[in-house]
Parts: C-alpha cells; structure tokens; sequence
C-alpha cells in the first residue's frame, strides 16, 4: 500500500514549522522565511515526508528546526531533534577518527593495512589506510542488491570484511578512485584495532563528547532511538510507501550512523575549530587526493571537496533505505548546513547549496 502526502497537509506542518523558526533569533526572521520558501518548495516537489535542517554561521550554530512528517503512519511531526539514518555521512566521522589516531603517531597512515588488521587477506599490491580514507585502495562498493539490502545483525568490526576481503581489487591502489563504503569499513576495524577500543565507543569518548554531541550513535534495529523517524521510498508509480528493511551493522564505519541534523552542525563546527584535530590535520582533509598520475580527484580524506566561483565547498552525501541527508561546508566564509530527509534517492544536495548560497556573504 502506498501512500500520497496531501499537499494542504505538508502546507499546513510547514506553517507550523515557521511559527516556531521564527521564535528563534539566532538567524534574522526575513532569513529564516527564505529559507523555509526553499524547503517547502523541495518538500513539493519531492512529496518528501519530513526534512530537518540545520545551519550555522560565523562557528555557531543559528538555527534548526523540522518540517512535515517524522512518522506518516503515526502522525508524528517532525523536529529538528528527529533522529535520521546518517548513510555515508557516518564516513567523515570515521576518517575524523583515523586522523586523530595519525595524529598521536599510533598509526602510520601509509602503511599497509594488515600492519593493523593482519586478518585482512594479502592482495597483489600493498592497500595503505590513506588511500582507504581517499577511495584510492581499490577495494569494491556494493555488488548487488542482497548486499544493499542486508538485514543480517552484526556485532563486531571483523565479521562484516568477510563480506568482501576475499574478492579482487577493482584496480591497482593509487591508481583510480573508486568511492566505495567497504573501504570505510576496513578502516572502522582499523581504528578499533589501533585505538583497542570498540569503534562505537572510541566515537563516543574521543569525538560526540568533545564535540557536544549527544545523539549520535550508530543505527542499531533492535535499540530504542527517541525521536527515529520512519522512512519511505516511491513506488514506480511515484506514490510513498515503506522503505525496505534493512540492517545497516554490516557498515557503521561507512554508513550505519545515525543522528540529529544539530549534531552534524555541532560535528562540523568542532571539526573547523581544531576541537576534535588539528587546524592543519583539517586542511590535510580538505584536500583532494590525487591519483598516481599526479590527476586531483574530487575527494580529500573523507570529504568530498569542491572549488566554484570563489568558494571553496567540503560536503558530504548520504543516502540508503529511508533517508537522504548531505552535510556542507564553505570552511572559508564558517557556513554550515545541515539536510536529512525520510525519502531514499529525495536528493537534498542542490537545496543545500542554495541554502547556503543564502548565508554566504
């Protein structure tokens, strides 16, 4: 059974929405109003059940709120505290974790990867955990939609690489990128190897607490999240319905994060300050990799990074059963804005930009 949002009723919730925006003062209130004209048109547009935003200038965050339907089934609005699947956006908090352990010299970030997880089998070339960080390691993405849709509980680090340890490289490390989120999950039982603390918890002490943020977690089914929003998909016929199940333990380090859209404001801000790394570790990040060829790619270590008219762009997507989320940056001008949607492939991408196109001086 699927199911048609009617457009008076996301009308109505965005009003709602705006009512409360507008009590809060850190953006000026014509600002807010242009915001919410650009979200009630996306939501339209889409027929996207809920979006939650987030934006912050000037290294504070100004302003967050929820717009339509965290719950269609149960009439439950969304808010800015709605708690969504993070998707690939759970990679630039791997890679942040990464980092922080370069930075303590406990890990050398060209050595091969077995150096840390000696249960990783030996492939033809060496696979270093930067080129892992830069989808540079030649190691494979998803095969086929039993992988995508996998409902299977997993409860370590190790057990997921079984999934694709033994399969061929793609290509010779270095030589080509190709963005894959079983790289990231090497690299999350690297850090737990490293850091001889379990991944999550490592996140928790080393990165959430310092960064003030208290709803991050991983993703986990069988656990009770306050505030999860449900997700949707369109059937062939554009109507909404369920997502598919799926179990997102097979990937945490790549994609099995979950979160509020103020956490990923509180995430990028600690990132941008030196809370979490050092300001030349974040521009280290900020960089695109470059193959072996000398060619730039259009990824640093973890963020997707971005040069147009002026202005310098670090973002990340995310995107899987039930949800569309993208986190961006324009680290130069401190703007950050923060999307996560309850609609899969409901692309907020392009909103994003014109939201901080907005907040851009």
């Amino acid at each position: 059974m699927s199911f048609q949002l009617p457009r008076r009723q996301v009308l109505l919730f965005l009003a709602a929405g705006a009512l409360l925006a507008q009590t809060q003062r850190g953006l000026p209130p014509a600002r807010i109003e242009e915001i919410e004209k650009l979200i009630t048109e996306e939501m339209a547009r889409q027929n996207i059940p809920a979006i939650s935003a987030a934006v912050a200038t000037g290294g504070e965050l100004r302003w967050s709120n929820g717009y339509g339907m965290a719950d269609l089934e149960n009439h439950v609005p969304a808010k800015a505290a709605t708690v969504y699947r993070l998707g690939s956006i759970s990679k630039p908090v791997t890679a942040v974790a990464v980092m922080q352990l370069a930075e303590r010299d406990r890990l050398d970030l060209d050595a091969p990867v077995q150096k840390y997880v000696p249960s990783f089998p030996q492939k033809p070339w060496p696979i270093s955990t930067r080129q892992l960080l830069g989808h540079l390691g030649g190691i494979r993405h998803y095969t086929n939609l039993v992988e995508v849709n996998s409902t299977r509980h997993y409860t370590n680090m190790l057990e997921p690489l079984k999934i694709f340890q033994d399969d061929p490289l793609v290509g010779e490390p270095g030589t080509r990128y190709s963005y894959t989120t079983y790289g990231y999950v090497l690299l999350g039982a690297v850090v737990e190897a490293v850091s001889g603390t379990k991944f999550t918890d490592y996140l928790a002490d080393r990165i959430f607490r310092p960064a003030g943020m208290d709803r991050m977690r991983a993703d986990n089914l069988y656990a009770i999240i306050p505030n999860r929003a449900r997700g949707y998909a369109k059937s062939p016929a554009g109507q909404l319905m369920n997502c598919d199940l799926a179990d997102t333990s097979n990937k945490i380090p790549g994609g099995g994060l979950s979160s509020t859209v103020d956490d990923l404001v509180k995430f990028a801000l600690a990132l941008r300050r030196g809370a979490l790394v050092k300001p030349e570790t974040v521009e280290q990040m900020f960089t695109p990799q470059k193959l072996r060829t000398g060619q730039p790619t259009d990824y640093g270590l973890g963020w997707v990074v971005r040069e147009g008219e002026g202005h310098k762009q670090v973002s990340h997507g995310g995107g899987q059963q039930g949800v569309s989320t993208v986190l961006t940056m324009w680290p130069r001008e401190g703007v950050v804005v923060a999307l996560m949607c309850n609609l899969e492939r409901g692309g907020v991408s392009r909103l994003a930009d014109r939201i901080g196109a907005l907040l851009i001086p």
